[in-house]
């Protein structure tokens, strides 16, 4: 062990180096007073597996603090700031005190609190080259100030004097922002680097700042990037990305705007966009020439949920309904041509000025007001909402025919006649709950039965199933409704749809077959997590709205051979933990990923252009607690799963799980040669107390 990392321990422990508090909940010690990483982070960040001695020399995190900017004589800009850990202690820049050098880059831009664009202090010339058709093409873009002078003051404080000046006339009265962001170079000590951003806000004369920017949170964006991070890593501050992305900055290669509310909203409704549609991609190429085409992005959930990102509790939040503009409404309208008035009703305009006379706040749906042309169809107040609710099922032997009554309600509680659904009201009968399709050949499909022909009293409706529950079933069975019905709009949305399928959250109801009382389906996933993406995850015509649902038809034995063209087998597994995980995995899969489904012809869906926002190593996305990190022998009864399409068939239900996502051969081959006829050996290393535990080798 070197002086250095020797000495700094001792400090800690000598308590020279004073704890104060922990973004991370209080701080605990152990008992010979050194700090606990375990105690301090959860098991799914990489520090919770350092040992004290370790934790003590790397000392992790990396934060950024503005002490002050003053600005001098020469209109140079002096920044004082401090750099800290996770505990609040100082970091030496140079990386020589604490381990890891730390970067901090300085953008300085002022608001202009009328239109809500900032204009940046510090510039670069940016130069166009191939593979642009124009190379040689020069834009100046808001960019960090360069070739500055840092002065180390003490360990953890330091100034920077920027090489840009001020212009001389610049006004004292704008708030101005300084925007900073860094980078703790650790990925060789302790597996990743740390990230800083700060932004700090002030007015050169020194008076009360009266207008600053807060349109959108980082909140609202981590629900699904989780979080965000862009150039690398190091810009995760939705305030720190407009410093630069404004209306000052432009891709000289393409042409196109960086400025954040056009980019953002093109990027989000990407291959939807008209001008995608019409055969232009979408395209920003960055730093180094690297090409970045957001034209198969598709949104994971209605493009007009525009509440998703515009959020409480941003000041701004209003923003996008209350100040119409012609760039932020053409980012996404980009076939409206506003010079020329083209796909405009109200012809060509100069400025916004007039936005607001045709597009006011709040209206009728559909009509020109921004909420209402934004409404979500599903959410209209058109749609009566419709609610399921098993009362009771009986007669739930082996062998015998269940009975079961439900209830059938409009969002206000009245009743509705189940003949009214007519083919869009099915009861399905599943089983048994350690794994679906048990026993059961591909494509492995629960019973499902029409229940329009129900008896009904007027309130509660009463169906006898026509097939019975297998002779030799055991276990706990489930019973679950699905119930849709058509909803014309009137009015509609310009572009439609016409008409929408407003479903029913399928209720499930288990029923002891052997059992001596029933036993639930294990819950793996939450399905509001689920929803934080997709908002309302609504499949096959909009009827399965549950996963607890989902998982009677996307059965270990499932596939989809009942759709799948004979010339294009073998068949794909449909089973819920490899094809979610597929999926999610997306443009990171190595192998093909496509599934047949309904439809005449049948629907082919393709999965391989997925572009997942999040980090898929952050498997509490989805998953319920501690439901992710399971990698024990699983009980008997669950089955293996058959992926005729992958490296080998069947895989153990532990395998199935991580070959979701880790596709590719090496994987496989080690799964299999970790399977035994008797099960799989997946514990002996990846058991949640061993040294490649699943939530360790998915740390962070």
């Amino acid at each position: 062990m070197g002086v250095m990392r020797k000495a700094l321990i001792l400090a800690i422990a000598a308590g020279a180096l004073a704890v104060s508090g922990s973004r991370n909940g209080p701080i605990t010690v152990g008992p010979r007073g050194e700090l606990s990483p375990q105690a301090l982070y959860s098991k799914y960040s990489k520090e919770h597996y350092l040992s004290t001695e370790d934790f003590a020399y790397i000392r992790p995190g990396y934060h950024i603090k503005v002490n002050s900017l003053t600005i001098p004589a020469d209109l140079k800009p002096l920044a004082d700031v401090s750099f800290t850990d996770d505990l609040g202690q100082p970091l030496d820049r140079n990386g020589l005190v604490t381990p890891g050098t730390l970067s901090a880059s300085m953008v300085l831009a002022w608001y202009d609190g009328t239109t809500r664009n900032y204009t940046s202090y510090t510039t670069r010339i940016q130069t166009s080259a191939p593979p642009s058709t124009m190379p040689g093409v020069q834009a100046v873009q808001a960019a960090a100030d360069s070739g500055g002078t840092w002065t180390d003051l003490a360990v953890g404080h330091s100034t920077y004097k920027f090489k840009t000046a001020l212009p001389a006339a610049f006004d004292k009265t704008k708030t101005t922002t300084l925007a900073i962001y860094g980078t703790r170079s650790t990925v060789d000590i302790v597996g990743k680097n740390y990230y800083a951003n700060a932004e700090y806000d002030f007015r050169p004369d020194g008076n009360t700042i009266t207008e600053s920017w807060d349109m959108i949170r980082n909140d609202a964006c981590n629900t699904c990037h989780n979080p965000l991070s862009a150039h690398g890593g190091s810009r995760q501050d939705v305030k720190l990305c407009v410093t630069c992305h404004s209306p000052q900055t432009t891709d000289p290669d393409t042409g196109n705007t960086v400025d954040f509310k056009v980019m953002i909203h093109k990027i989000h409704y990407g291959e939807n966009l008209p001008s995608v549609q019409a055969g232009t991609p979408y395209v920003i190429i960055g730093n180094s020439q690297s090409v970045h085409d957001f034209s198969n992005v598709a949104l994971p959930q209605d493009i007009r949920n525009c509440t998703t990102c515009h959020a409480a509790p941003a000041a701004g939040a209003v923003n996008w309904y209350t100040e119409p503009s012609r760039s932020a409404c053409g980012s996404c309208h980009d076939d409206v041509n506003f010079v020329t008035g083209a796909n405009h009703p109200a012809g060509a305009f100069a400025d916004d000025s007039a936005c607001a006379s045709c597009h006011a706040p709040a209206g009728r749906e559909w009509d020109a007001s921004i909420q209402g042309a934004h409404t979500v169809p599903l959410k209209s107040s058109q749609l009566k909402g419709i609610n399921a609710k098993i009362v009771s099922v009986t007669n739930t032997t082996a062998g015998s025919t269940p009975t079961v009554k439900f209830q059938l309600t409009n969002g206000d509680g009245s009743p509705v006649d189940p003949a009214s659904l007519g083919t869009n009201l099915n009861l399905v009968l599943g089983g048994p709950t350690i794994d679906y399709g048990t026993g059961q050949n591909p494509p492995a499909q629960p019973v499902r039965e029409p229940a329009n022909g129900s008896t009904f009293d007027g309130t509660t409706a009463t169906y006898t199933f026509v097939n019975p529950i297998p002779a030799n079933a055991t276990g706990t069975w489930s019973v679950s409704i699905e119930a849709r019905r058509s909803v014309t709009l009137s009015p509609h949305p310009n572009k439609g749809p016409t008409s929408v399928n407003e479903g029913a959250v399928n209720p499930v109801a288990y029923i002891a077959v052997t059992d001596v009382s029933p036993v639930s389906r294990r819950a793996v996933v939450d399905l509001a997590k689920c929803n934080t993406c997709h908002d309302r995850l609504a499949l096959h015509g909009g009827q399965r709205l549950n996963t607890e649902e989902c998982v009677v038809c996307h059965n270990p034995n499932a596939n989809d051979s009942g759709r799948r063209p004979a010339d294009k087998n073998p068949p794909e597994s449909i089973d819920f933990k490899r094809m979610i995980h597929r999926i999610h995995t997306g443009t990171e899969l190595t192998q093909d990923f496509t599934i047949y489904g309904f439809g005449n012809p049948p629907s082919v869906n393709n999965f391989n252009e997925v572009r997942y926002p999040g980090d898929r190593r952050d498997c509490q996305q989805c998953h319920l607690s501690g439901t992710e990190v399971v990698a024990e022998i699983p009980p008997e009864g669950r089955l293996s799963t058959l992926t005729p399409r992958d490296y080998f068939s069947p895989q153990g239900p532990t395998a199935t799980a991580c070959l979701g996502c880790h596709d590719d051969k090496a994987p496989a081959a080690h799964a299999f040669v970790s399977t035994a006829p008797f099960g799989e050996a997946c514990a002996a290393c990846h058991g949640e107390d061993s040294q490649f535990s699943v939530a360790k080798v998915h740390a962070r």
